[in-house]
Protein backbone atom coordinates (compact mmCIF):
# COMPACT_ATOMS: atom_id res chain seq x y z
CA UNK A 1 0.00 0.00 0.00
CA UNK A 2 3.06 2.23 0.62
CA UNK A 3 4.15 1.70 -2.82
CA UNK A 4 1.15 2.68 -4.68
CA UNK A 5 1.39 6.35 -4.14
CA UNK A 6 4.95 6.71 -4.29
CA UNK A 7 4.75 4.61 -7.93
CA UNK A 8 2.17 6.94 -9.32
CA UNK A 9 4.07 10.15 -8.44
CA UNK A 10 6.86 8.08 -10.41
CA UNK A 11 4.54 7.01 -13.15
CA UNK A 12 3.61 10.53 -13.54
CA UNK A 13 7.29 12.57 -13.72
CA UNK A 14 8.56 9.58 -16.17
CA UNK A 15 5.44 10.44 -18.70
CA UNK A 16 6.48 14.12 -17.92
CA UNK A 17 10.20 13.67 -19.07
CA UNK A 18 8.86 11.42 -22.30
CA UNK A 19 7.35 14.64 -22.91
CA UNK A 20 3.76 14.40 -22.70
CA UNK A 21 1.21 17.17 -22.06
CA UNK A 22 1.32 17.99 -18.44
CA UNK A 23 -2.60 17.67 -17.69
CA UNK A 24 -2.80 14.21 -19.02
CA UNK A 25 0.22 12.73 -17.61
CA UNK A 26 -1.17 13.62 -14.20
CA UNK A 27 -4.52 12.68 -14.66
CA UNK A 28 -3.73 9.91 -17.17
CA UNK A 29 -0.93 8.35 -14.12
CA UNK A 30 -4.12 8.99 -11.47
CA UNK A 31 -6.82 7.01 -13.08
CA UNK A 32 -4.19 4.23 -13.87
CA UNK A 33 -3.49 3.69 -10.36
CA UNK A 34 -7.28 4.32 -9.35
CA UNK A 35 -7.80 1.51 -11.04
CA UNK A 36 -5.16 -0.52 -9.76
CA UNK A 37 -5.96 0.21 -5.88
CA UNK A 38 -9.67 -0.66 -6.31
CA UNK A 39 -8.57 -4.02 -8.28
CA UNK A 40 -6.24 -4.37 -5.18
CA UNK A 41 -8.80 -3.52 -2.77
CA UNK A 42 -6.74 -0.25 -1.82
CA UNK A 43 -8.61 2.23 -3.03
CA UNK A 44 -12.13 3.62 -2.46
CA UNK A 45 -13.87 5.12 -5.76
CA UNK A 46 -15.93 7.48 -4.06
CA UNK A 47 -12.67 9.42 -3.63
CA UNK A 48 -13.48 10.45 -7.34
CA UNK A 49 -16.79 11.68 -6.92
CA UNK A 50 -15.04 14.17 -5.62
CA UNK A 51 -13.74 15.77 -8.51
CA UNK A 52 -16.30 17.63 -10.19
CA UNK A 53 -16.70 19.59 -6.92
CA UNK A 54 -12.87 20.28 -7.24
CA UNK A 55 -13.50 21.72 -10.62
CA UNK A 56 -16.32 23.63 -9.27
CA UNK A 57 -14.31 24.71 -6.98
CA UNK A 58 -11.19 25.97 -8.86
CA UNK A 59 -14.29 27.85 -11.32
CA UNK A 60 -15.17 29.98 -8.50
CA UNK A 61 -11.85 30.34 -6.52
CA UNK A 62 -11.66 34.57 -6.53
CA UNK A 63 -8.55 34.32 -6.27
CA UNK A 64 -6.89 32.87 -9.58
CA UNK A 65 -9.48 35.12 -11.51
CA UNK A 66 -6.60 37.22 -10.83
CA UNK A 67 -3.93 35.01 -13.37
CA UNK A 68 -5.10 35.76 -16.37
CA UNK A 69 -5.57 39.41 -15.82
CA UNK A 70 -1.97 39.34 -14.62
CA UNK A 71 -0.92 37.53 -17.95
CA UNK A 72 -2.75 39.71 -19.78
CA UNK A 73 -1.05 42.55 -18.60
CA UNK A 74 2.33 41.41 -19.13
CA UNK A 75 1.82 39.98 -21.99
CA UNK A 76 0.54 43.49 -23.24
CA UNK A 77 3.09 45.42 -21.64
CA UNK A 78 5.52 43.10 -23.66
CA UNK A 79 4.14 44.20 -26.73
CA UNK A 80 4.41 48.00 -25.75
CA UNK A 81 8.24 47.14 -25.86
CA UNK A 82 8.98 49.48 -23.12
CA UNK A 83 11.52 47.05 -22.21
CA UNK A 84 13.43 48.35 -25.27
CA UNK A 85 13.22 51.95 -24.11
CA UNK A 86 13.89 51.36 -20.71
CA UNK A 87 16.84 49.04 -21.50
CA UNK A 88 18.26 51.96 -23.68
CA UNK A 89 17.86 55.14 -21.14
CA UNK A 90 19.34 53.20 -17.99
CA UNK A 91 22.10 52.11 -20.23
CA UNK A 92 23.10 55.36 -21.25
CA UNK A 93 21.75 56.55 -17.25
CA UNK A 94 24.74 53.91 -15.64
CA UNK A 95 27.08 54.43 -19.01
CA UNK A 96 30.23 55.97 -17.17
CA UNK A 97 30.24 53.17 -14.81
CA UNK A 98 32.45 49.56 -15.46
CA UNK A 99 29.33 47.51 -15.70
CA UNK A 100 27.20 50.29 -15.54
CA UNK A 101 25.05 48.64 -18.72
CA UNK A 102 24.81 44.79 -16.59
CA UNK A 103 23.21 47.10 -13.58
CA UNK A 104 20.86 48.77 -16.02
CA UNK A 105 19.68 45.66 -17.23
CA UNK A 106 18.82 44.38 -13.88
CA UNK A 107 17.16 47.24 -12.52
CA UNK A 108 14.85 46.64 -16.01
CA UNK A 109 14.73 42.91 -14.86
CA UNK A 110 13.39 43.96 -11.29
CA UNK A 111 10.92 46.62 -12.86
CA UNK A 112 9.64 43.76 -15.82
CA UNK A 113 9.29 41.07 -13.71
CA UNK A 114 6.82 43.73 -11.05
CA UNK A 115 5.08 44.50 -14.35
CA UNK A 116 4.68 41.07 -16.34
CA UNK A 117 5.33 37.94 -14.31
CA UNK A 118 6.61 36.18 -16.95
CA UNK A 119 10.09 34.69 -16.96
CA UNK A 120 10.41 33.28 -20.42
CA UNK A 121 8.94 36.33 -22.43
CA UNK A 122 11.69 38.21 -20.05
CA UNK A 123 14.63 36.53 -20.19
CA UNK A 124 13.57 36.64 -24.90
CA UNK A 125 12.94 39.89 -24.96
CA UNK A 126 16.24 40.86 -22.57
CA UNK A 127 18.05 38.73 -24.72
CA UNK A 128 17.26 40.25 -28.12
CA UNK A 129 17.19 43.57 -27.20
CA UNK A 130 20.61 43.68 -24.52
CA UNK A 131 23.06 41.06 -25.38
CA UNK A 132 23.57 43.03 -28.98
CA UNK A 133 24.35 46.06 -26.96
CA UNK A 134 26.74 44.19 -24.21
CA UNK A 135 28.45 42.44 -27.04
CA UNK A 136 29.09 45.32 -28.98
CA UNK A 137 30.91 47.14 -25.90
CA UNK A 138 33.28 44.32 -25.56
CA UNK A 139 31.57 42.83 -22.65
CA UNK A 140 32.69 39.19 -21.83
CA UNK A 141 29.96 36.59 -23.28
CA UNK A 142 30.12 34.78 -20.40
CA UNK A 143 29.06 37.53 -17.81
CA UNK A 144 26.61 39.04 -20.80
CA UNK A 145 24.66 36.06 -20.40
CA UNK A 146 24.97 35.15 -17.01
CA UNK A 147 23.21 39.04 -16.21
CA UNK A 148 20.12 38.51 -18.27
CA UNK A 149 19.64 34.92 -17.30
CA UNK A 150 19.44 35.81 -13.81
CA UNK A 151 17.52 39.49 -14.48
CA UNK A 152 15.04 37.41 -16.17
CA UNK A 153 14.54 35.31 -13.47
CA UNK A 154 13.47 37.99 -11.10
CA UNK A 155 9.66 37.67 -11.86
CA UNK A 156 9.81 34.42 -10.52
CA UNK A 157 10.28 36.05 -6.51
CA UNK A 158 9.28 40.02 -7.38
CA UNK A 159 5.50 40.73 -6.50
CA UNK A 160 3.54 41.07 -8.53
CA UNK A 161 4.12 37.51 -9.31
CA UNK A 162 2.08 34.87 -11.34
CA UNK A 163 3.76 32.20 -9.14
CA UNK A 164 2.91 34.33 -6.17
CA UNK A 165 -0.76 34.13 -6.56
CA UNK A 166 -0.59 30.19 -7.33
CA UNK A 167 1.63 29.78 -4.33
CA UNK A 168 -0.77 32.02 -2.17
CA UNK A 169 -3.67 30.02 -2.90
CA UNK A 170 -2.09 26.61 -2.74
CA UNK A 171 -0.39 27.70 0.90
CA UNK A 172 -3.63 29.17 1.81
CA UNK A 173 -5.26 25.43 0.98
CA UNK A 174 -2.02 23.58 2.70
CA UNK A 175 -2.42 25.85 5.98
CA UNK A 176 -6.09 25.35 6.59
CA UNK A 177 -5.63 21.47 6.03
CA UNK A 178 -2.54 21.60 8.77
CA UNK A 179 -4.79 23.87 11.04
CA UNK A 180 -7.97 21.27 11.01
CA UNK A 181 -5.44 18.23 11.46
CA UNK A 182 -3.80 20.08 14.24
CA UNK A 183 -7.79 20.49 15.87
CA UNK A 184 -7.91 24.37 15.21
CA UNK A 185 -10.73 24.61 13.61
CA UNK A 186 -10.58 28.66 12.93
CA UNK A 187 -7.34 28.51 11.10
CA UNK A 188 -5.40 31.92 10.35
CA UNK A 189 -5.79 32.85 6.53
CA UNK A 190 -2.56 33.17 4.37
CA UNK A 191 -3.56 35.66 1.45
CA UNK A 192 -1.68 36.01 -1.93
CA UNK A 193 -1.60 39.81 -0.33
CA UNK A 194 0.79 37.97 2.24
CA UNK A 195 3.28 36.20 -0.65
CA UNK A 196 3.13 39.73 -2.01
CA UNK A 197 4.34 41.57 1.16
CA UNK A 198 6.60 38.86 2.32
CA UNK A 199 7.92 38.58 -1.49
CA UNK A 200 9.18 42.54 -1.31
CA UNK A 201 12.39 42.36 0.80
CA UNK A 202 13.57 39.21 -0.05
CA UNK A 203 13.35 40.49 -4.10
CA UNK A 204 15.08 43.77 -3.47
CA UNK A 205 17.93 42.19 -1.00
CA UNK A 206 18.28 39.89 -4.39
CA UNK A 207 18.68 42.75 -7.01
CA UNK A 208 20.68 44.47 -4.79
CA UNK A 209 23.09 41.35 -4.64
CA UNK A 210 23.37 41.39 -8.49
CA UNK A 211 24.48 44.43 -8.73
CA UNK A 212 26.75 44.70 -6.29
CA UNK A 213 28.31 41.54 -7.65
CA UNK A 214 28.56 43.34 -11.10
CA UNK A 215 30.20 46.41 -9.63
CA UNK A 216 32.75 44.85 -7.80
CA UNK A 217 33.33 41.57 -10.86
CA UNK A 218 33.66 45.03 -12.94
CA UNK A 219 35.92 46.54 -10.87
CA UNK A 220 37.94 43.92 -9.96
CA UNK A 221 38.03 42.62 -13.81
CA UNK A 222 37.99 46.04 -16.15
CA UNK A 223 37.52 43.82 -19.45
CA UNK A 224 34.53 41.73 -18.23
CA UNK A 225 32.36 44.99 -18.75
CA UNK A 226 34.00 48.16 -19.83
CA UNK A 227 32.36 51.80 -19.58
CA UNK A 228 31.10 53.61 -22.24
CA UNK A 229 32.78 56.48 -24.12
CA UNK A 230 32.25 59.96 -22.22
CA UNK A 231 31.20 61.13 -25.47
CA UNK A 232 28.05 59.04 -26.18
CA UNK A 233 27.43 59.45 -22.88
CA UNK A 234 27.60 63.44 -22.91
CA UNK A 235 25.62 63.62 -26.28
CA UNK A 236 22.79 61.64 -24.86
CA UNK A 237 22.66 64.26 -22.20
CA UNK A 238 22.69 67.41 -24.64
CA UNK A 239 19.64 66.05 -26.51
CA UNK A 240 17.80 65.71 -23.56
CA UNK A 241 18.37 62.93 -21.12
CA UNK A 242 16.44 63.74 -18.25
CA UNK A 243 13.33 64.37 -19.78
CA UNK A 244 14.00 60.64 -22.02
CA UNK A 245 14.88 59.16 -18.60
CA UNK A 246 11.06 60.18 -16.79
CA UNK A 247 9.29 59.16 -19.82
CA UNK A 248 10.72 55.93 -19.95
CA UNK A 249 10.61 55.14 -16.12
CA UNK A 250 7.32 56.70 -15.14
CA UNK A 251 4.90 54.62 -17.05
CA UNK A 252 5.71 51.34 -16.11
CA UNK A 253 6.96 52.48 -13.03
CA UNK A 254 3.46 54.13 -11.95
CA UNK A 255 1.32 50.89 -13.37
CA UNK A 256 3.61 48.90 -10.96
CA UNK A 257 3.36 50.68 -7.63
CA UNK A 258 -0.62 51.80 -8.40
CA UNK A 259 -1.52 47.45 -9.30
CA UNK A 260 1.28 46.33 -6.37
CA UNK A 261 0.32 49.32 -3.87
CA UNK A 262 -3.12 49.01 -4.10
CA UNK A 263 -2.77 44.96 -2.81
CA UNK A 264 -0.28 46.32 -0.30
CA UNK A 265 -2.69 48.55 0.94
CA UNK A 266 -5.69 46.97 1.31
CA UNK A 267 -7.43 48.94 -1.41
CA UNK A 268 -7.72 46.26 -3.95
CA UNK A 269 -7.97 42.56 -3.78
CA UNK A 270 -5.43 40.95 -6.29
CA UNK A 271 -7.80 40.19 -8.62
CA UNK A 272 -9.26 43.43 -8.57
CA UNK A 273 -5.91 45.37 -8.76
CA UNK A 274 -4.69 42.82 -11.97
CA UNK A 275 -8.11 44.02 -14.04
CA UNK A 276 -6.59 47.82 -13.09
CA UNK A 277 -3.25 46.63 -14.28
CA UNK A 278 -4.21 45.16 -17.12
CA UNK A 279 -6.25 48.06 -18.37
CA UNK A 280 -3.25 50.23 -17.68
CA UNK A 281 -1.44 47.88 -19.54
CA UNK A 282 -3.83 49.02 -22.02
CA UNK A 283 -3.76 52.68 -22.10
CA UNK A 284 0.09 52.62 -22.18
CA UNK A 285 0.49 50.50 -25.16
CA UNK A 286 -2.31 52.62 -26.95
CA UNK A 287 0.41 55.96 -25.56
CA UNK A 288 3.08 54.18 -27.08
CA UNK A 289 1.36 54.35 -30.46
CA UNK A 290 1.66 50.12 -30.40
CA UNK A 291 -2.22 49.13 -30.18
CA UNK A 292 -3.52 47.89 -33.23
CA UNK A 293 -6.28 45.42 -33.72
CA UNK A 294 -3.71 43.17 -35.12
CA UNK A 295 -1.77 43.50 -31.41
CA UNK A 296 -4.88 42.76 -29.93
CA UNK A 297 -5.48 39.64 -31.77
CA UNK A 298 -1.87 38.17 -31.09
CA UNK A 299 -2.34 39.45 -26.90
CA UNK A 300 -5.56 37.82 -26.93
CA UNK A 301 -4.34 34.39 -28.32
CA UNK A 302 -1.37 34.27 -26.20
CA UNK A 303 -3.29 34.76 -23.40
CA UNK A 304 -5.87 32.28 -24.41
CA UNK A 305 -3.02 29.42 -24.29
CA UNK A 306 -1.23 30.24 -21.57
CA UNK A 307 -4.64 30.26 -19.49
CA UNK A 308 -5.47 27.55 -20.96
CA UNK A 309 -2.54 25.33 -19.82
CA UNK A 310 -2.34 26.63 -16.50
CA UNK A 311 -6.03 25.84 -15.79
CA UNK A 312 -6.06 22.34 -17.25
CA UNK A 313 -2.98 21.34 -15.49
CA UNK A 314 -4.51 22.35 -12.37
CA UNK A 315 -7.65 20.55 -13.27
CA UNK A 316 -5.09 17.32 -13.65
CA UNK A 317 -3.77 18.16 -10.94
CA UNK A 318 -6.88 18.02 -9.05
CA UNK A 319 -7.51 14.70 -9.75
CA UNK A 320 -3.81 13.40 -9.02
CA UNK A 321 -4.21 15.05 -5.49
CA UNK A 322 -7.59 13.26 -5.10
CA UNK A 323 -6.25 9.50 -5.89
CA UNK A 324 -2.55 10.24 -4.36
CA UNK A 325 -4.91 11.12 -0.90
CA UNK A 326 -7.23 7.72 -1.40
CA UNK A 327 -3.78 5.60 -1.49
CA UNK A 328 -2.76 7.32 1.28
CA UNK A 329 0.12 9.00 -0.06
CA UNK A 330 -0.67 12.11 2.01
CA UNK A 331 0.23 9.82 5.15
CA UNK A 332 3.17 8.20 3.68
CA UNK A 333 4.92 11.33 3.11
CA UNK A 334 3.81 12.57 6.08
CA UNK A 335 5.64 9.16 8.37
CA UNK A 336 8.65 9.81 5.99
CA UNK A 337 9.29 13.21 6.90
CA UNK A 338 8.35 13.58 10.60
CA UNK A 339 10.61 10.09 10.52
CA UNK A 340 13.98 11.80 9.50
CA UNK A 341 16.28 12.71 11.88
CA UNK A 342 16.63 16.03 12.79
CA UNK A 343 13.06 16.69 12.74
CA UNK A 344 11.50 19.48 10.69
CA UNK A 345 15.10 21.45 9.20
CA UNK A 346 15.49 17.81 7.70
CA UNK A 347 12.04 17.83 6.10
CA UNK A 348 12.72 20.97 4.95
CA UNK A 349 15.57 20.98 3.74
CA UNK A 350 14.53 17.71 1.42
CA UNK A 351 11.37 18.85 0.22
CA UNK A 352 13.45 21.80 -0.70
CA UNK A 353 15.91 19.86 -2.43
CA UNK A 354 13.42 17.41 -4.00
CA UNK A 355 11.68 20.79 -5.53
CA UNK A 356 14.98 22.31 -6.74
CA UNK A 357 15.83 19.27 -8.59
CA UNK A 358 11.94 18.73 -10.20
CA UNK A 359 12.44 22.55 -11.56
CA UNK A 360 15.02 21.25 -13.63
CA UNK A 361 12.69 19.71 -15.75
CA UNK A 362 8.93 20.98 -15.03
CA UNK A 363 7.56 24.37 -14.74
CA UNK A 364 6.49 25.96 -12.00
CA UNK A 365 2.93 25.65 -12.41
CA UNK A 366 3.05 21.82 -12.21
CA UNK A 367 5.24 22.41 -9.28
CA UNK A 368 3.26 24.26 -7.50
CA UNK A 369 -0.23 22.45 -7.99
CA UNK A 370 1.38 18.92 -7.81
CA UNK A 371 4.22 18.91 -5.28
CA UNK A 372 3.06 22.06 -2.96
CA UNK A 373 -0.35 20.29 -1.69
CA UNK A 374 1.64 17.23 -1.11
CA UNK A 375 4.50 18.22 1.43
CA UNK A 376 2.69 21.84 2.26
CA UNK A 377 0.17 20.55 4.55
CA UNK A 378 2.84 18.16 6.28
CA UNK A 379 5.26 20.85 7.02
CA UNK A 380 2.79 23.62 8.33
CA UNK A 381 1.64 21.15 10.83
CA UNK A 382 4.96 20.37 11.90
CA UNK A 383 4.98 24.36 13.17
CA UNK A 384 6.66 26.30 9.83
CA UNK A 385 5.61 29.74 9.02
CA UNK A 386 3.04 29.82 5.84
CA UNK A 387 4.14 32.76 3.96
CA UNK A 388 7.77 32.42 5.09
CA UNK A 389 7.31 28.71 3.41
CA UNK A 390 5.85 29.97 -0.03
CA UNK A 391 8.60 32.71 -0.24
CA UNK A 392 11.08 30.35 -0.35
CA UNK A 393 9.59 27.83 -2.41
CA UNK A 394 9.20 31.06 -4.63
CA UNK A 395 13.49 31.48 -4.36
CA UNK A 396 14.04 27.70 -4.95
CA UNK A 397 12.26 27.40 -8.01
CA UNK A 398 13.97 30.65 -9.18
CA UNK A 399 17.26 29.23 -8.76
CA UNK A 400 16.27 25.99 -10.43
CA UNK A 401 15.13 27.83 -13.49
CA UNK A 402 19.20 29.31 -13.72
CA UNK A 403 20.96 25.66 -12.99
CA UNK A 404 22.80 23.99 -15.35
CA UNK A 405 21.88 21.77 -17.65
CA UNK A 406 18.55 21.97 -17.52
CA UNK A 407 17.39 25.51 -16.47
CA UNK A 408 14.53 27.10 -18.40
CA UNK A 409 16.04 30.52 -18.03
CA UNK A 410 19.31 29.01 -20.16
CA UNK A 411 17.13 27.32 -22.61
CA UNK A 412 15.46 30.73 -23.13
CA UNK A 413 18.57 32.42 -23.54
CA UNK A 414 20.35 30.14 -26.03
CA UNK A 415 17.36 30.15 -28.36
CA UNK A 416 18.07 33.78 -28.96
CA UNK A 417 21.55 34.42 -28.52
CA UNK A 418 23.68 34.34 -31.34
CA UNK A 419 25.44 31.03 -32.75
CA UNK A 420 29.12 32.67 -31.62
CA UNK A 421 28.14 32.34 -27.70
CA UNK A 422 28.54 28.81 -27.02
CA UNK A 423 26.41 26.95 -24.19
CA UNK A 424 29.12 26.22 -22.07
CA UNK A 425 29.46 30.34 -22.00
CA UNK A 426 26.01 30.77 -20.62
CA UNK A 427 26.46 27.98 -18.08
CA UNK A 428 29.34 29.65 -17.09
CA UNK A 429 28.29 33.21 -16.51
CA UNK A 430 25.10 31.92 -14.69
CA UNK A 431 26.95 29.92 -11.85
CA UNK A 432 28.06 33.15 -9.79
CA UNK A 433 24.36 34.20 -9.86
CA UNK A 434 23.36 30.72 -8.54
CA UNK A 435 25.90 31.37 -5.80
CA UNK A 436 24.15 34.47 -5.02
CA UNK A 437 20.71 33.04 -4.69
CA UNK A 438 21.99 29.85 -2.48
CA UNK A 439 23.56 32.73 -0.83
CA UNK A 440 20.29 34.71 -0.08
CA UNK A 441 18.42 32.09 0.70
CA UNK A 442 20.85 31.09 3.44
CA UNK A 443 20.38 34.24 4.74
CA UNK A 444 16.32 34.30 4.63
CA UNK A 445 16.58 30.81 6.46
CA UNK A 446 18.96 32.18 9.28
CA UNK A 447 16.65 35.88 9.21
CA UNK A 448 13.11 34.66 8.83
CA UNK A 449 11.87 38.04 9.88
CA UNK A 450 13.00 39.21 6.25
CA UNK A 451 10.36 37.55 5.51
CA UNK A 452 7.94 37.85 7.95
CA UNK A 453 7.83 41.01 9.41
CA UNK A 454 6.35 43.24 6.73
CA UNK A 455 3.31 41.08 6.61
CA UNK A 456 3.05 41.50 10.26
CA UNK A 457 3.43 44.35 10.78
CA UNK A 458 0.57 45.35 7.58
CA UNK A 459 -1.79 42.80 8.41
CA UNK A 460 -1.14 42.66 12.36
CA UNK A 461 -1.04 39.11 11.83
Amino acid sequence: MDAFPLLMFALAIGVLLMGYPVAFSLAGSAIIFAGIGYLAGEFDPSFLGAFPERIFGIMGNQTLIAVPLFIFMGVMLERSKISEELLETLGLLFGKLRGGIGVSICLVGALLAASTGIVGATVVTMGLISLPIMLRYKYNPSFATGIITASGTLGQIIPPSIILVLLGDVISSANQQAQLSLGNFTPTTVSVGDLFLGALFPGLILVSFYIIYILIASFLKPDLAPALGEEEVASAWEKGMGLRIIKALLPPLGLVLGVLGSILLGIATPTEAAGVGSLGAILLTWSKGKLKGKILGEVATSVAKINSMVFVILIGSSMFSLVFRGLEGDLVISRLLTDLPGGLTTAFLLVMLVIFVLGFFLDFFEITFVVVPIVGPILLSLGMEPIWLGVMIAMNLQTSFLTPPFGFALFYLRGVAPPSIQTQEIYRGVIPFIGIQLFTMLVLYIWPELITWLPHKVYGQ
